[in-house]
This record gives structure tokens, sequence and C-alpha cells, in this order.
């Protein structure tokens, strides 16, 4: 069975779902978007994406003219539309479609594009849960909206792929002598029995699983530390884990640096990582969508 799309008010096969090469999105990378996961047919914290969702759109000053109630039911139906049960939704808007310009404040007629597709995913990480990742120490040299979630990924990709390329799973990055985050997910250390985790504010992304497990640790009375860290707090912590929506709640048991490999801590997950997991895993099977059935389209 072909995905079907979401381009944005209805349900279309993929090969229908077509936008302009004016469009903006294509031409600047002037958008913003989401990744949603979903298991067992139900999204999971779907609220919380599309706020953020509205927040970066607002942040660029793309009018977000999408209910939140029936965006909920869009998804929904396109989850339906699927014919599997665990993966992850994308979703981005951009400006609209004009001539190429860098200039748009004058332009009256753009109209906001929004695409959705399912992703099939049925099997958490539970190898990299488990059994930990190697990352690759990178100077941030990404712009300083990181708060945005922005179509723009150049630094990003060129990043991830640069760790990639020496067998490492993810990019974990710094600025100023600080880790800020990773390429595509949050950076948490243990340190003195404490989770250590940048702040939230323009130099990471404040990841749904971030807000997550800092809401998890509040209820298991794990002090939370939202404070910067620095790169050798980084080296000598004795656990380390990243964050994200689809590679979930992942040890760093290795990490590069000077072409040179590392050991955290002992080399394995550690305890509290592990029991944060095992909450965020109950998480997941407890907690139902929130989309309302009662809700109908106008």
């Amino acid at each position: 069975m072909q995905t079907k799309v979401l381009l944005n008010d209805k349900i279309v096969e993929m090969n229908q779902a077509t936008v302009s090469i004016l469009d903006r999105g294509y031409q600047f990378g002037d958008g913003v978007y989401e990744v949603i996961r979903f298991y067992n047919g139900e999204f999971f914290e779907l609220l919380s994406h599309l706020e953020r969702f509205k927040k970066s759109c607002e942040e660029i000053g793309i009018p977000f003219h999408f209910d939140l109630n029936t965006l909920q039911i869009d998804f929904n139906n396109l989850l339906k539309s699927a014919n599997f049960p665990s993966g992850y939704l994308y979703t981005q808007i951009t400006r609209g479609t004009m001539q190429r310009n860098h200039l748009y404040v004058h332009e009256k007629n753009l109209e906001p594009q929004l695409v959705a597709y399912t992703v099939k995913e049925e099997q958490r990480p539970f190898e990299n849960m488990t059994n930990g990742i190697k990352v690759l120490l990178c100077e941030d040299i990404r712009w300083l909206r990181c708060d945005i979630k922005s179509l723009n990924l150049l630094g990003s990709v060129m990043l991830k792929n640069q760790a990639a390329s020496l067998d490492a799973k993810e990019a974990v990055l710094h600025r100023n002598g600080y880790i800020t985050e990773g390429s595509a997910t949050n950076v948490f250390i243990v340190k003195d029995g404490k989770l250590l985790t940048h702040p939230a504010n323009n130099l990471i992304l404040n990841g749904i699983t971030r807000q997550v497990i800092i809401s998890i640790a509040n209820e298991l009375d794990i002090e939370v530390v939202d404070e910067a860290f620095t790169i050798n707090e980084f080296r000598l912590a004795v656990e380390a884990f990243t964050s994200a929506t689809v590679s979930e709640i992942c040890p760093i048991v290795k990490f590069i640096e000077n072409n040179n490999e590392f050991q955290i801590g002992n080399g394995q997950r550690g305890p509290i990582t592990e029991i944060i997991q095992n909450a965020y895993t109950k998480k997941i099977n407890s907690e139902s969508d929130l989309f309302n059935p009662n809700v109908t389209r106008s």
C-alpha cells in the first residue's frame, strides 16, 4: 500500500502530493517541521508537538492558520490510513510560493503549505537503548536560533555525517567550551546523582522527549540541573545519554575526541539512565492519544 500524504487539508496518494518548485521551503528552507512518534496506533505527546509546531511558525513569522483540534483530527485520519501500528509522522509548514526573492514582507498572496506523512518504525531502538552508543565531540557550527525547529538543517546534517564517517551514532556539540546538544538529540549527563542538561534557550531545541524526561525525573525525585555543563564535565560524567523522539533515550558509552576514543563512566548503561528509560516506557504504554473522537470537522 502506498503511503498517504496530508496536503494542507486533504489526504492524497504520495504521487499526487506535489508542491511548486517556487515554494520557499524548497528555495530557502523557509519553514518549520515536527516529528511525532506513534506506538500501537496512538500518538505520543501529540499536543506538545503541535504546540511547538505553532510556536516555531510564530517565531519566524509564518501565519499559523491551522486549528490545533483540526490538526489532531487530520493527523489521526492520516494515521488510520497507514497499514502499520507504530512509526512516526513527519510534518512541515512552509511560508508558501512566490517568485524567488529573499524578501517576502511585501508579498500579499503567500499561503502557508502544510504536508504530513507517516513512516513505519515498528521496533523501538532497543539495541542502542541497552548497549549504548558512541558519539563524536564536535564544535557547534549551527546558527543561533536552534530553539526554532527550522527546515534549515545543513549544519546538523554535516555534523551527523561527520560522526557517521567515524562509526559514531551521533555528534555531541559544544560551543565556547560548553556542551549544547546533539546534531539531532538533546544531551544529559549524570553528576553527583543529578541530571544536568543545557537550559532551553536559543542554543538548543527544547525537545519534547527532553521535557518528558525532566518531568519523569521530578516524579522520581531525581534532581535536574537546567544548566550548561562543560566539555570536561561531559568527559568525566559517570553517565550520559541522548534523547529524541525517534531514537528515544540512548546511553552514551564512548566518545571520540581529536581522533581518540574514550569511555563514559564504566562504558555501560548507567543505573539512572535505565531508571528513566523504564519510566519512559511506562509512560508510552499508559499514555492515551489526546485526540477527541467527539470533535468533527466542519
